[in-house]
Parts: structure tokens; C-alpha cells; sequence
């Protein structure tokens, strides 16, 4: 197996994915973050953005060609909607065409907003996997994911209609989602069920109901492709009043009567082949018209019960042909996710796989989702006991794991069928073949970060980890809970992240291989260190009289990107030698200017002490005295002196009794009759004033706790 590698950037930073430790991030360069720009095109003459048919749009309704009856009026309600800028959710009973009647406001709104209209999908995406299809759907900028700031700034300056199909997020994903773009109007549809919306949220209730009777008999005329006659039309009315108008139910009901046209067909034919090919045993008059002979034998086909009318789904499979059925267990088996066409051959040898996925959908039994089918709500519970999957999705591991790492296989259309390699592993973990699991999770997973399907990236983390566990192979859970912390620690979930790391780092001590948890530790080096904890772009604000020393504080981070890697904690200990520096050299320019005589003769005046407050780089203050100063009575006596060289550099000395404390004093030229004595290490040095210099009395000068400022005493 070959995993796909690649890079992509996440914020602030660079993810390289697929390498042989795993996954690994560090600071983004400057010049490898990628410009996102505008995207503004027009895609079959209608204003409508998003990724191209070829790799997943929304297909929605039950099929492409159902006619749409009795939503004219709300139609017009929801365009009016969002043309004030409203946002809309449709909600209703499964099968109410909440689908089909968001597609036709989506065509209808095409010049309302001055972006267009944005069609997305949220089955089973996660509240950030819809901030970034939106990102991308207006944005041109492959590998980028940007970080909530960038992504938010970005989506402030689109003005768009966008349509989600599907949406099933919590209420603070689902507020978080609508702040994010304040210019866009929404139109959602939510799973049946679904909570009351939260006060103060932007959005609105739209109920979609049943339809009326005579358009109920109308689409179930129009997808039969013929007129009912009256026997039909007594049942369908039945059905209608049984199902309250719900569509889905009459596109069922359409289905079932094209079998009953197909039992109808076969009877003909079998009386017309009997008639040739044994003749007439006795003579029997049958009608000169061919359509009353077809009236008669449909008469002898009984339409479906009342009980099988609620629950079409077992009556309609039965009815399907060979390959559609394939198609049906092979999509059970994968927990109702239909895999696309180009796949079927190689999973269930059906050739035609176009045809069979088109019959599921004209039998109402599956919906076009998201680049790919998935059974329709409450068919696989319906099928479950009736229709055994079997072995047939036995080799869909090992198809998959083959197919993510092959070269000429896109991103895109691995994010198409992320639902469908999500539900294989599934289909592993219920068939208890953890050993398929493991190794479509690690072929998968890289294929699904590079595709920045991150959603379906931690589903597959979490199953392959789960599989790990059960065959006790701890070198692929270490990877697993690796490849976990990388993804904790992009979505700056730092608490997660580093639980994740630390367990892989401890897995693969435990086992053995030091080499490979060197990945982990650089990445808890990069969540632990000063510089990741700042959101991206932010400034430091400056404190304290020394501004300068905190923009030193952001040194760190420019280091570890422009090193390309360097050790992040020896950077943070450069800075702090830097910061040290600069408090000595303050401090020794300060003693400089303060401790001078007006003659220039280079001696600290008697009395003269310097501020001793603290300053803004928390350095210690420096005092300097001419005159010892007597202590208090039972304390030892400190006694400061500046040492004499003809070094401009500041040293530390210090004469004391009892105990010795550094104390930085200031070096000067030696005055004249003054005799200089390099101090040596460990050796304190002292200078005696000269001898027509005369030392103050100690009562007359004042200690450095009485001097107020730095001010010399005359």
C-alpha cells in the first residue's frame, strides 16, 4: 500500500501529510500561504456557484426530470425571503419534497443575490466542513484551509444565496455558520425531528406540507406514463388520504404500478405465444382491440394492499432487476451509502452501473446526494430483515485502499466518496474484519486530510484506531493517535492535541521505536512553545516604558519559519539571552548618565544612588555608592563600590560581610593618583579614593533607601 502525501495549509500552518512518522505541521513561510481569490463565473447561464457535476454538486429531488406541482406559492414566499435577505429552513415529514422545493427556489433565485446562488450538501458534514465548502465554492485557493479569523474575514465580503441540502448540525454550529457570512441568505432543509431553533438565531421556520389531492394524482399519472383508470384512481386516493399528500409516497406508488404494467405486459405476451405456438384447444372469442384484451388481464393483477402501500420498500425491491438489486445490498451493506458508478464493476461485476443506480431512483428506494446515492430515509430499516447484504462488500476494503493511493485519482472525487469509504469501514467493523478496517483507515486517511474532508478525516482516524485496539498492533495505534493530535492541534483543540500526542509518544516508547515518536515531540514542542499560542496576525500590545522588548518577544515564531524547522524552544532561549542583554546594557547607560561628577572625572559622587524601581524587562535595579553605608545592627553590612578598569563593559562586584550579592556597577578610567586592580573570577574589587579626596562622613550621607530618586547628594 502506498499512501497518498502531499501538503496543504491550515491556518498558520504548513501540514505535510503522509509522511513515514505521520502527519507533521510547522510554521507556514510567509511566502507559501496561498492568496485566496474571488471567484465570480457564470456555469450554464445561471449565476450559481460551486464544484463542477462532475465531482458532487447537489442533485436533489428524487429525479431529475420530477415534475414539481402545487409549490408555486411557495416558491414565490421563499424567493421573496431571500430577496429581503431572510434566512429559511424547510421543515417537514420525511418524503414531503423539502428537496425538490429547494431546488426550485434555487433556480428561481439565480439573479437575486449579486454572487449567485451556492449549492451545498450537508450530509453528514460537520459544521466547519460547511464553512470550508463555502470557502471554496467562492474562493479560489486549492490546499488552503484557512483558520476561523481568515475564514470568517473572507466570507464577510461574499453576497450569496446559499442552499444546503440536508443540514444536520447543533445549534451552535448552525449559529456559527450563519454569523460567518452576514451578507448571504440561507435556505436550509433539516433531517424530520429536528429541535426547535434557538431565540435570536437567524432564521426562520418554513413548514412544507402534503400535496393536494389532485396534484397527488397528477404525478402519480405522469411517472406511471399513462392515464388511471378508475380502479387506480380509487387506490391512489386511499393512498392519499393514508399518507397526508407526501410525494415520495406517489413516486413509490407510480413504481409499483409500472410493475403491475410489467405483470400486465408478460400476461399479454404469454396469451399471444400460447395462441401461436399451440393453437386454440377449443374456440374462445377474445376482443378485436388489444387495449380491451390488456384492460381484462390487468383486472386479473391485483394492486398492492393498503399495508403495502405504507411500506412499499420490500414489494419494490422484489420488482427490481438483478443488477439494480446488486446495487441495493452492495448499498445496505455500506450503511445505505451507494458508491458510484466507475466502482461498481470491480465491487459487484455490474456493468451497466449507470442504469441500475437510475432504476433505484425512479423507484423512489434512493435520492442523488452530494456526488453520489444513498438509500432513501427508512429504506434500510424497511430492508433490513428481507434483503441480506451478505459477503458482497467483503472486498470493498481492499478496492478502496487500492483506489485513494492511485495517482490519477483527484481530491475532489475522493471527497465525493468520502460517505462511501466511511461506510465500508463500517461494513468491516460489523463483519468483524478489523484487519481490512486498519488498512483501508491508513490508506484513507491521508487521501482524506489532502481532500480537507477533515469531518470524515476523524471518523476514519477513530474507526482505524478502534481496529488498532482490537488486534493489539501498537505501532498502528500509535499512528492513529499521532495522526489525531495533528488534527486537534489545526483546529487549535490544544487540550485534545496533547493528550493525543502524549499517548503516541508513550505507545511508541513502549514499543520500542524511538525514531518515529520524534514527530510527536516536535509537534508537542509546537503546541507547548510561547509563539503557537498566538492567534495568527495578532500584535502583541507594547507594556511598560520598553515596547521594544516585547516585539523581541515575537522572535521566536519568524526563527522557526525562516530555519525551516529549528527547535522551537532554543529559539525561545535566544530571545530570552536577547531580553536579558538588553536590561544589562539599559541598566549600565542609566548608571552611566546618573553616576557621573560635573568635573567628568569619572567617580561616583557620594550619595548618589540610581532609581531603584523596578523596570520594564523585570531586571533587578542597580545601585552604586562612593561611601559604604552603615547597616542596621545585627544584619551584615553590603558594601557597593565601582570597580575602576578601562573596560567600557558593565561587570557585576560586590564587597559584603557575612554574604556576597552581585551588584552591576558601572567601570571607569582610573582618576589620577588611583590605583586600578583587575578583578579575577571569583574575586570581588575595590578602589581607594585618591588621597586628596576625602570620603564624607558616613552620618552625613545618605543611605539609598533615603535618596528618592537618583539624585546626588551634595
Amino acid at each position: 500500500m502506498r499512501p497518498r502525501t502531499g501538503e496543504v495549509v491550515s491556518g498558520d500552518l504548513l501540514l505535510a501529510i503522509g509522511g513515514p512518522d505521520g502527519s507533521e505541521a510547522r510554521p507556514c513561510p510567509d511566502g507559501w500561504r496561498p492568496e485566496p481569490r474571488r471567484v465570480r463565473e457564470r456555469r450554464q447561464d445561471r449565476r450559481e456557484l460551486g464544484p463542477s457535476p462532475a465531482v458532487g454538486p447537489l442533485a436533489m429531488g428524487t429525479t431529475a426530470d420530477l415534475p414539481l406541482l402545487d409549490r408555486e406559492d411557495d416558491v414565490a414566499r421563499l424567493v421573496a425571503m431571500v430577496s429581503e435577505g431572510r434566512s429559511v429552513r424547510l421543515i417537514g415529514q420525511a418524503g414531503s419534497g423539502r428537496s425538490s422545493l429547494l431546488a426550485a427556489v434555487a433556480d428561481a433565485a439565480a439573479g437575486v443575490a449579486p454572487d449567485g446562488v451556492v449549492r451545498l450538501s450537508g450530509h453528514h458534514r460537520t459544521g466547519a466542513d460547511l464553512l470550508q465548502d463555502l470557502f471554496a465554492a467562492t474562493h479560489h485557493a486549492p490546499g488552503y484551509r484557512p483558520d476561523r479569523r481568515a475564514l470568517t474575514a473572507a466570507l464577510s465580503q461574499v453576497g450569496a444565496v446559499v442552499v444546503i441540502d440536508d443540514l444536520d448540525v447543533d445549534d451552535e454550529e448552525l449559529a456559527e455558520l450563519i454569523d460567518a457570512a452576514p451578507d448571504c441568505a440561507f435556505l436550509v432543509t433539516v433531517p424530520p425531528g429536528s429541535p426547535l431553533l434557538p431565540p435570536g438565531l437567524r432564521l426562520e421556520d418554513h413548514p412544507v406540507a402534503g400535496l393536494a389531492k389532485s396534484a397527488c394524482l397528477a404525478l402519480a399519472a405522469r411517472l406511471a406514463g399513462r392515464q388511471l383508470d378508475e380502479t387506480e384512481r380509487a387506490w391512489a386516493v386511499d393512498l392519499w388520504f393514508e399518507s397526508e399528500g407526501l410525494p415520495l409516497r406517489f413516486v413509490q406508488a407510480a413504481a409499483l404500478l409500472r410493475q403491475r404494467d410489467l405483470s400486465v405486459d408478460t400476461l399479454v405476451a404469454a396469451q399471444e405465444d400460447r395462441n401461436n405456438v399451440f393453437g386454440l384447444v377449443k374456440d374462445i372469442e377474445e376482443p378485436d382491440d388489444p387495449a380491451v384484451l390488456e384492460g381484462e388481464l390487468r383486472r386479473t393483477v391485483p394492486l398492492p394492499t393498503v399495508a403495502e402501500s405504507a411500506a412499499p420498500a420490500v414489494r419494490l425491491a422484489e420488482g427490481l432487476s438483478e443488477s439494480a438489486q446488486a446495487v441495493l445490498r452492495l448499498s445496505l451493506a455500506l450503511g445505505g451509502e451507494c458508491p458510484t458508478a466507475p466502482h461498481l464493476p470491480a465491487l459487484i461485476d455490474v456493468g451497466l452501473g449507470e442504469s441500475a443506480l437510475r432504476e433505484l431512483v425512479d423507484a423512489g428506494l434512493a435520492v442523488s446526494v452530494g456526488g453520489h446515492h444513498r438509500l432513501t430515509t427508512g429504506v434500510p430499516e424497511l430492508l433490513a430483515g428481507r434483503f441480506d447484504p451478505g459477503t458482497v462488500a467483503y472486498g470493498a476494503a481492499e478496492h478502496f485502499s487500492w483506489w485513494v493511493g492511485h495517482g490519477s485519482v483527484t481530491t475532489e472525487q475522493i471527497a465525493a466518496e468520502a460517505e462511501v469509504l466511511v461506510g465500508a469501514l463500517l461494513a468491516d467493523r460489523a463483519a468483524d474484519r478489523p484487519e481490512a478496517a486498519l488498512r483501508l483507515a491508513r490508506a484513507a486517511a491521508p487521501a482524506l486530510a489532502l481532500s480537507l474532508r477533515w469531518g470524515a478525516w476523524e471518523r476514519v482516524l477513530k474507526l482505524g484506531l478502534e481496529a488498532a485496539r482490537v488486534l493489539r498492533a501498537t505501532a498502528d495505534e500509535a499512528w492513529f493517535h499521532h495522526e489525531l493530535g495533528v488534527l486537534a492541534l489545526c483546529v487549535h483543540s490544544d487540550q485534545r492535541a496533547l493528550a493525543e500526542l502524549e499517548s503516541a509518544v508513550a505507545l511508541r516508547a513502549a514499543f520500542g521505536d524511538p525514531r518515529s515518536g520524534a514527530a510527536g515531540r516536535r509537534m508537542l514542542d509546537l503546541l507547548k512553545s510561547e509563539s503557537r499560542q498566538l492567534p495568527a496576525g495578532e500584535e502583541l500590545p507594547a507594556v511598560g516604558r520598553r515596547p521594544v522588548i516585547r516585539a523581541i518577544a515575537k522572535a521566536p515564531w519568524r526563527l522557526a519559519a525562516a530555519r525551516k524547522g529549528t527547535d522551537a524552544k532554543r529559539a525561545a532561549i535566544a530571545a530570552a539571552a536577547a531580553v536579558v542583554a538588553l536590561g544589562v546594557l539599559g541598566t549600565a547607560i542609566g548608571l552611566n548618565a546618573g553616576g557621573e561628577d560635573s568635573a567628568g572625572t569619572g567617580r561616583t559622587l557620594p550619595g548618589s544612588s540610581v532609581d531603584d524601581s523596578t523596570p520594564a524587562d523585570g531586571l533587578p535595579a542597580a545601585t552604586g555608592s562612593g561611601t559604604p553605608t552603615p547597616a542596621p545592627s545585627g544584619s551584615p553590612t553590603e558594601s557597593p563600590s565601582a570597580s575602576a578598569s578601562g573596560s567600557e563593559s558593565p561587570s557585576a562586584s560586590a564587597s559584603t560581610t557575612g554574604t556576597r550579592k552581585p551588584t552591576a556597577t558601572r567601570t571607569t578610567a582610573p582618576a589620577p593618583g588611583q590605583t586600578s586592580r583587575t578583578p579575577s573570577t571569583g574575586t570581588s574589587t575595590t578602589t581607594s579614593p585618591p588621597p586628596t579626596s576625602s570620603s564624607p562622613s558616613p552620618t552625613a550621607s545618605p543611605s539609598p533607601t533615603d535618596s528618592p530618586s537618583g539624585s546626588a547628594s551634595p
